[in-house]
């Protein structure tokens, strides 16, 4: 039950950080480079960090909920806004949709493509975690972790 004292501390500060860079990224993605799939994987390596740091049952622990939660409310999340609000509309699926009352500051005016979004990146946070988590746990099994 070897853990490093100086990847514990660090962890404690990088992974917020890398939490808020991955919803910044999210955010901009629709307007400039990045979105739902980078920041998913940047969130999911925030939580994989952890699970080097503290171990599989705090990082679980810390994400609250099962990474298959994820997955499903992500696809609920990007197939509604990519089918079901279209045609509710009467457009052509995939259509995008903006709401233009009002615009949020450094977001824009909020519509479908960022729910899209949205739901992909918690796709990619569960797919990704689900596989970090089974590997770690392997690897616990192994004598390997901590």
């Amino acid at each position: 039950m070897n853990r490093s004292l100086i990847l514990m501390t660090a962890t404690r500060y990088l992974v917020p950080i890398i939490l808020m860079l991955s919803v910044f990224i999210l955010l901009r993605g629709h307007n400039e480079p990045g979105g739902g799939f980078v920041g998913g994987l940047l969130a999911a390596s925030a939580f994989a960090l952890y699970v080097f740091a503290f171990g599989i049952k705090e990082a679980q622990r810390l994400l609250g909920v099962h990474p298959l939660a994820l997955i499903g409310s992500g696809l609920f999340i990007s197939l509604g806004s990519a089918l079901i609000a279209p045609i509710f509309f009467g457009e052509p699926l995939m259509t995008g949709k903006w709401i233009d009352t009002f615009e949020l500051p450094g977001i824009g005016k909020l519509g479908t493509p960022l729910f899209f979004d949205i739901g992909v990146m918690l796709v990619v946070v569960g797919v990704t975690l689900l596989i970090v988590f089974a590997l770690a746990g392997e690897d616990e099994q192994l004598g390997g972790g901590s």
